[in-house]
């Protein structure tokens, strides 16, 4: 799809085809055949292809998986020369198909964005894009806010099962996140021809954000580690709780076992005969079992 304005066009291509890479190769011979055959490919890393009349830029930008519940790199490619600007993605992320939509379906919007050339969409596109990262990392806050209130209950299990999947997904987040920096900071501090000079000052802008993303990113991956150790270290106590609890049982239980196993052997022992053999032994039994439990609270293992 294509939206027109003035000499400015922007086509916009969703889930590219063999027939949209003919369609740019036929109406935009002067693109490099890599580039276009990077187009098909969306396992790019991010990067910046600079020729004479055009820039071809490749970023990405996190999406939300549901059912994985971890943070996916969705890809942009992006072809800008003075007069047009060309977007390549799977039509997933929604800042460019709703900014794309209103260019082609509102004057007002199209007059606002495209009125300025091909590098003021360009701009505007990455801008949106980038405003996009920062409340899905909001929702990574509340999300580890959350669970530091959690990481008391007794359900440990769940809370560590949580903790991985946040876990997984900041670092999903910053390995999306943190080439991108490099991407912009080129786009801020490289004059070109085809891209208007006062532009620079609005990437540095994006720049600032994409920064700020970045560090929320990092300080979400040190505390989210942080909460994993004090997990790990809760779960250890109480599992040595039980432990000490099992093995104060089993040491109790070793002397009675011992008298019921010597009392149960055939031969002749005292008070075999006795009528009162039974409750004597079972006295016995009990003041040793009484006897271990004081001297064990005494020196504080109870």
């Amino acid at each position: 799809m294509a939206s027109q304005h003035g000499r400015v066009t922007w086509v916009n291509i969703e889930g590219v085809t063999p027939q949209d890479v003919d369609f740019l190769r036929e109406n935009y011979p002067h693109f490099h055949p890599l580039d276009l055959e990077d187009l098909q490919s969306r396992i790019e890393r991010p990067k910046i292809d600079e020729y004479d009349d055009y820039l071809f830029v490749v970023m990405q930008f996190p999406l939300w998986d549901k059912v994985q519940r971890v943070s996916r790199a969705a890809e942009v490619d992006m072809f800008v020369g003075s007069t047009y600007l060309v977007t390549v993605s799977d039509g997933v992320l929604k800042p460019l198909t709703t900014l794309f939509e209103q260019c082609a379906t509102n004057p007002e919007t199209r007059e606002a964005v495209m009125g300025r050339g091909a590098s003021k969409i360009f701009y505007t596109v990455i801008d949106r894009l980038v405003d996009y990262i920062l409340p899905m990392l909001y929702k990574v806050d509340g999300n580890i806010r959350t669970l530091e209130e959690e990481v008391f209950a007794a359900d440990s299990r769940r809370v560590i099962q949580d903790l991985s999947f946040i876990r997984r997904d900041i670092i999903a987040l910053r390995r999306i996140i943190r080439p991108q920096v490099g991407i912009i900071e080129n786009l801020e501090k490289v004059d070109r021809p085809f891209i208007r000079e006062e532009l620079d000052v609005y990437f540095g802008d994006i720049l600032d954000h994409l920064l700020k993303a970045r560090e929320i990113v990092d300080d979400h991956f040190e505390l989210i580690n942080g909460l994993s150790d004090m997990a790990n270290a809760l779960v250890s106590y109480r599992l040595n709780e039980v432990m000490q609890i099992l093995t104060v049982i089993s040491v109790i239980m070793l002397p009675l076992t011992l008298i019921s196993g010597i009392y149960g052997m055939n031969v002749t022992l005292p008070f075999m005969g006795d009528p009162v053999a039974f409750p004597l032994v079972i006295g016995l039994m009990f003041a040793i079992a009484l006897s271990m439990l004081v001297y064990f609270r005494h020196r504080g293992w109870l």
